[in-house]
This record gives C-alpha cells, sequence and structure tokens, in this order.
C-alpha cells in the first residue's frame, strides 16, 4: 500500500498537465491517502453511509465540449472545484492522482473506481496555481461548493 511518502510528487501546475496530456484514465481524489483508501477500496456517501463499490474520484481527462480551450485551465478548474475538501474533511487531506476502473457512478454522479494505482500526489503549491489560473479568467467560477445567492 503507497504511503504519501512512497508517492511522487507534482510540483507544478503544468507538471500535472504534461501527465495529463501524455495518460488517460486519470482521477483526481482528495483524502488521507491511499494507504487509508485501500484498506476499505470503499468510499461511504456521506448523506446515507452506504458502502459504494470504489473509490469517489474525479476525472481528469478533457471532454470534448472544452474543445480547443488549453489544458491547463481544465485542469486547474479540476482542482479548484474540490480545494475546499481539506476544510471540510479536516487534517490529513490531501490531493493525489491515481488510476483504476470505473465501477460505477457515485450520489454526485462522478466516477466510483476500483483496481485503483496510485500514481503521485499533488503539492500544495499546485493548488494554489490553479487557485490563480481560475481567479485569471475574465469571468472566474465560485468552487464546486457554492453558496445559495
Amino acid at each position: 500500500m503507497s504511503t504519501w511518502d512512497d508517492l511522487p510528487v507534482v510540483r507544478s501546475l503544468d507538471g500535472l498537465v504534461r501527465l495529463v496530456e501524455r495518460d488517460r484514465r486519470l482521477y483526481v481524489r482528495w483524502s488521507r491517502g491511499p494507504a487509508a483508501d485501500l484498506r476499505a477500496a470503499s468510499s461511504v456517501d456521506d448523506l446515507t453511509g452506504v458502502a459504494m463499490p470504489g473509490l469517489s474520484a474525479n476525472p481528469l481527462d478533457v471532454e470534448g465540449w472544452w474543445r480547443d480551450r488549453p489544458v491547463r485551465l481544465w485542469v486547474a478548474r479540476r482542482l479548484y472545484d474540490y480545494a475546499h475538501l481539506p476544510h471540510d474533511k479536516g487534517p490529513g487531506v490531501r490531493c493525489w492522482i491515481l488510476t483504476g476502473r470505473e465501477v460505477g457512478r457515485g450520489p454526485d454522479n462522478e466516477p466510483l473506481v476500483a483496481d485503483i494505482r496510485p500514481l503521485c500526489r499533488i503539492a500544495d503549491r499546485v493548488i494554489e496555481e490553479a487557485r490563480r489560473e481560475v481567479a485569471r479568467q475574465d469571468h472566474p467560477w465560485g468552487p464546486l461548493r457554492r453558496t445559495g445567492r
């Protein structure tokens, strides 16, 4: 089982972009790490407590509707949308990249992934780069955890 220290570290947004451009079926996960996750190999629906058949993660593959927009902005958004999770879920929650096999969908329509292979972890400064990239946009969006208006 991989621990944080076993995983290579991606130290720049451009480094993560290169990985996404090179490989398919990569997922980003926010958790206490592969060692903790792979013991159960199952996420739990926070609302109902139901165990799901894989780990919830978010895909990094660029969707066709993104067209010719920058991959850097796509990757920044994928990190930015869930950057609130360390605050919400508590100490030790970090971002890491994995590959695996989709086995279903979770309650927020996120992929559930089994046969997990941890690839790398993401340095905190990459999350900050993603935040800055989003803030530079003409019409920046809020994080996925949006407040009512």
